[in-house]
């Protein structure tokens, strides 16, 4: 058995006790697992076509057939034949059973409820994001439907420093030195926060899923001009605009603080990212070679107007 299979089947152990999923009483109900979801299908329609019913569950007829006999039996169903086809069953709730989905339905939400309240807002993100990615990735690996930006966090900066690390050590074969570079850049960015210059600054952060992906900064770089910085965007969120948004945000920014241009400082192997600040209205203002975090590099100077 392989250590995926092992650790899948785990969670799953966990998520099930952790619910109480495998009582026979599930909320303090005479119901088991399947036949609340049962209810549950039902109450989305007037009427349920039986094979519907069975083929969206992918529950055994036979299985299916006894818990609706039951159900019909405690009335909280009533089954019919359709009157375009006789071969076709339909299932409806009665107000019986209306009133036991709401019950199930209402003890679900609470309990769930119960679960977030333990979390805080992060950490709700977070889970959020996971359940998303699952369940993305198992329906077939479908792409995020969309990301937000938000302003910074506690613990943002050290992501920025350490994903900065990661994907150009990755994507390009920098050293340390350039994660080292980053670093300064962040420290000096939190030293400002506390100074008076703290409103002529700002960072913010993309997500999706409920997960970091991508960052960008607005810093003084004199009285008149801002500097853009650390615009990253990871490889699986690339194609979704966030680079553009992103330096798009900065350059708001930039003007309701009084800045007058904006620059940015890059080097020409960059080219996704150069190819983001041409669409941005930046310009090339000078280029020179350089041997910087173990390679020769070109270092460009990009500035536009605001």
């Amino acid at each position: 058995m392989t250590e995926p299979v092992v650790a899948v089947r785990a969670f799953n152990r966990f998520y099930t006790t952790h619910l109480g999923l495998l009582r026979d009483d599930l909320l303090g109900t005479a119901y088991t697992l399947t036949e609340a979801r049962i209810l549950f299908e039902l109450a989305q329609a007037d009427r349920t076509e039986v094979t519907a019913l069975r083929q969206e569950l992918r529950l055994d007829a036979g299985y299916l057939s006894r818990v609706l006999r039951r159900f019909e039996s405690d009335g909280l169903v009533t089954r019919e034949r359709s009157g375009d086809d006789a071969r076709r069953q339909l299932v409806s709730h009665t107000p019986a059973g209306r009133e036991a989905y709401a019950t199930l339905d209402s003890r679900s939400a609470g309990q769930v409820a119960s679960l977030l309240d333990r979390l805080d807002g992060a950490q709700v993100r977070r889970l959020l994001g996971a359940m998303d990615t699952i369940r993305g990735l198992l329906d077939g690996g479908s792409p995020p439907a969309g990301y937000v930006i938000r302003p910074l966090a506690p613990g943002d900066l050290g992501w920025v420093v350490h994903r900065h690390g990661v994907r150009y050590a990755e994507e390009y074969g920098w050293d340390a030195t350039f994660e080292a570079l980053v670093a300064r850049i962040m420290a000096d960015y939190g030293d400002a926060a506390a100074g008076p210059g703290a409103a002529r600054q700002a960072g913010w952060i993309a997500e999706v899923d409920g997960e970091p992906v991508g960052c960008v900064f607005c810093v003084r770089r004199e009285d008149t001009t801002a500097q853009l910085r650390l615009l990253l965007v990871e490889p699986a969120a690339r194609g979704l605009g966030i680079g553009g948004r992103l330096v798009d945000e900065c350059l708001r920014f930039a003007r309701r603080a009084g800045y007058r241009d904006i620059m940015l400082w890059t080097n020409d192997v960059l080219h996704a990212a150069r190819r983001i600040y041409e669409r941005a209205g930046f310009e090339l203002s000078r280029e020179g070679r350089h041997h910087s975090f173990g390679h020769d590099l070109v270092e460009q100077v990009w500035r536009r107007a605001l």
